[in-house]
C-alpha cells in the first residue's frame, strides 16, 4: 500500500505535464524552420491572428530556450496546479496568458519607441503570474534566496532580474505576467475566481474527466479537502 501511495505522489500533475508536451510539440516545427510560428507579435495580431494571445506560451525559438522553459513549466506549473487543482490551473493559465498578452501589447506601443522589445514567447509570463499570486497571498514575511533572507514580496522582482539573462526572454512580457498575477493575488481580478463547488463539478466533465484516466499522471481535484488529503498522503 505504501509503494502505491508513493507512486501516486511521484506522478506529475496532469495539466502541467500536458502543458510541457504541448510546448514540445508546438516548438518543434519552429525549431526546424528557425523561427517560432505562434509567438506574440503585434503585427501578427493586427493581421487577425488572435490565437497568438494564447499560443505564444507554448513556443520557443531555440533548444536552450525550450530546455529552460521545460524546467520552468515543471517547477512553477506543477506547484501551482497542486495548490489550486487541475481545473483552476487550466482556467488561470489561459486567463494569465491572455491578460499578460493584452498588457504586453498595450505597453509595447510605448516601450518600443525608446527601446527594442523582444517578442513574447514561452511559459515564463504565466510562471511569473503564478509566482505573483503565491507571494502576494503568502503568510511568510521573509524567505531565503541564494542564502540571503529577503521579503517574500520582493522574490518575484528579484527573479525577474535574473530571467532577463535567459535567452529570448522578454522582460516586458515577464513583467506583464507578474503584474497580472499580483493583481489577481491582491483581489483585483475577482471575476476570475469561481466557487470550489464549480471546480468540483467540472472535475467530472470533459475534458477533465479524460485527464483523470491518463496513466502515469496525477489529476489534482478542485476540492480543497481532497487536495489537502493528497498532500498529507
Amino acid at each position: 500500500a505504501r509503494s502505491n501511495m508513493a507512486a501516486g505522489c511521484a506522478r506529475p500533475p496532469a495539466a502541467a505535464a500536458i502543458t510541457l508536451l504541448v510546448s514540445l510539440g508546438a516548438s518543434a516545427p519552429g525549431l526546424l524552420r528557425g523561427s517560432p510560428a505562434a509567438s506574440l507579435r503585434p503585427a501578427a495580431l493586427r493581421a487577425g491572428e488572435v490565437h497568438r494571445l494564447v499560443t505564444y506560451i507554448f513556443v520557443y525559438e531555440d533548444l536552450i530556450s525550450l530546455l529552460c522553459g521545460a524546467v520552468i513549466i515543471w517547477y512553477f506549473a506543477s506547484s501551482f496546479e497542486k495548490n489550486v487543482g487541475t481545473v483552476k490551473y487550466c482556467f488561470l493559465t489561459l486567463a494569465f496568458a491572455v491578460l499578460s498578452a493584452l498588457l504586453y501589447l498595450f505597453l509595447e506601443t510605448f516601450v518600443s519607441r525608446v527601446s527594442e522589445v523582444e517578442d513574447a514567447e514561452g511559459f515564463m509570463p504565466v510562471a511569473f503570474a503564478t509566482l505573483g499570486v503565491s507571494t502576494t497571498r503568502s503568510r511568510m514575511k521573509r524567505t531565503l534566496v541564494f542564502g540571503v533572507r529577503i521579503p517574500v514580496v520582493l522574490v518575484p522582482w528579484f527573479l525577474l532580474c535574473i530571467a532577463w539573462f535567459i535567452p529570448h526572454s522578454s522582460l516586458l512580457s515577464n513583467l506583464c505576467g507578474l503584474l497580472a498575477g499580483e493583481a489577481y493575488g491582491l483581489g483585483y481580478c475577482f471575476c476570475l475566481d469561481f466557487p470550489e463547488s464549480v471546480g468540483s463539478k467540472l472535475d467530472r466533465v470533459f475534458p477533465f474527466s479524460l485527464l483523470k484516466r491518463i496513466p502515469g499522471l496525477k489529476y489534482i481535484p478542485g476540492s480543497l479537502a481532497e487536495r489537502r488529503a493528497f498532500k498529507s498522503s
